[in-house]
């Protein structure tokens, strides 16, 4: 089990992190050989370019990250086996987050300054993504983060994969509207994403007639939700609202069943949950529950038919897919699509390539395209209920690619949350 080590710690992490950054600086980058620029240093002298993989291996998180390193090592195989990029096969650095902020930091630090990689792919809690964005900052070098978040957020050195809150929670809220909910109980792991989501959950309530009748946080990683679950069922809330992540999610839903509370009576909705979780926890604490998300392994098309084929046959036929792998999958194809274009792995201009604008791809949950300026993807909202099979089926779609929007700047009930 880890530990959060509190604000002090991450403080001289990131201290630390940035008195190092600022060593690792030099000349402009060249691709011929070791890069010394300004900002991050890639090694380009071999046959090899390296790109780091930072995902929690062990932890709490690891019930969810383990997968997405996986993913995002098959997408690297399928490019080095097509030729790599640029002439240069990829050599994927994987280092474990562990659960715990400050390790985060750390070896994103490593993978910067020591393996000198040419990007970083990784992170799944906002808690992770904030203690290593000012190491990916002061270095200047890329982090591809593959998770939905609470958006409110852009840096000049992420490139987000994952949906922002217009592409999931605040969809995921226009359709319990539309079923007729008129009341919420709130209930997260307690930390920045689900504080954060539960702030704009609120606005978007007060704005729509819904109700806020309780809002209820566990440490991440807790196992004990009685109390919590006693005070839900109590509420008579028409739907719960879940941002609880990592294993947290296991014990919440043993507790939910035990108490009598079904999805029929009072359905949970949770932005954390995909089919990597559901076995995990077990169906029948979760059939019939709903999730939002903008892929399931179920979502139609040859993309992913072609996804789905390949990771069973790599790492299993009882392996799932889930939205997170997918987009850390369709990360890696991105900064490909983004390093081509730009003809360099330079990070400066792999960013500028990605501000031009045309970079899409064909992915497993249908077409995405960066958005240069905020340097997010357009993707599709989608509402899922969960199968007795665990699997995941689609009960509701945006139809089409939904344009990231982080700060929320087209809803006027949002005003004043950033």
């Amino acid at each position: 089990m880890f530990k959060i080590r509190g604000t002090r710690a991450l403080a001289v992490v990131v201290a630390a992190v940035s008195v190092t950054a600022l060593t690792a600086c030099g000349a402009k980058t060249g691709d011929s050989g070791t890069s010394t620029t300004a900002g991050a240093v890639v090694d380009t002298s071999g046959p090899t370019v390296k790109v780091g993989l930072l995902n929690s291996l062990s932890g709490t998180m690891a019930i969810s990250e383990v997968t997405v390193r996986d993913s995002l090592k098959l997408a690297i195989d399928e490019i080095n086996a097509s030729g790599g990029v640029l002439g240069k096969q990829i050599e994927p650095v994987s280092e474990d987050g562990a659960s715990d902020w400050p390790t985060f930091a750390e070896k994103a630090q490593k993978l910067i300054s020591q393996d000198k990689v040419a990007a970083v792919f990784g992170c799944w809690t906002s808690a992770s993504r904030k203690a290593v964005k000012p190491v990916f900052e002061k270095n200047k070098a890329l982090l591809f983060y593959p998770v939905q978040y609470e958006g409110l957020e852009e840096s000049p050195y992420i490139f987000y994969t994952g949906a922002t809150t217009n592409q999931q929670i605040v969809p995921a809220l226009d359709y319990l509207k539309a079923q007729g909910k008129t009341s919420l109980y709130l209930v997260g792991s307690d930390y920045v994403f689900p504080r954060t989501a539960n702030k704009i959950i609120k606005a978007y309530a007060t704005a729509n007639g819904m109700k806020v009748l309780g809002e209820d946080y566990a440490p991440l990683g807790s196992t004990e939700f009685s109390t919590i679950v006693n005070k839900v069922k109590a509420s008579g809330a028409s739907a719960v609202f879940n941002t609880l992540n990592g294993d947290s999610n296991v014990a919440f839903f043993k507790e939910y069943k035990s108490a009598g509370l079904t999805a029929a009576a009072m359905p949970v909705v949770s932005v954390s949950i995909a089919e990597e979780e559901v076995k995990s926890i077990g169906t029948q604490y979760l059939a019939d529950q709903l999730t939002a998300w903008n892929y399931y392994q179920t979502t139609a098309g040859a993309a992913n038919d072609k996804f789905v084929k390949a990771y069973k046959a790599k790492y299993g036929a009882d392996k799932p897919t889930s939205d997170p792998m997918e987009a850390a999958y369709t990360s890696v194809y991105l900064w490909k699509a983004m390093v081509e274009k730009a003809g360099s792995f330079d990070v400066e201009k792999v960013k500028a390539a990605a501000d031009a604008g045309g970079i899409t791809y064909a992915a497993p949950e249908g077409l995405v395209t960066v958005d240069g300026p905020s340097q997010h993807v357009y993707k599709t909202a989608r509402i899922g209920k969960i199968g007795p099979d665990g699997l995941i089926k689609e009960v509701w779609s945006s139809g089409q690619p939904i344009k990231p929007d982080p700060y929320l700047k087209d809803y006027s009930w949002a005003t004043g949350l950033a």
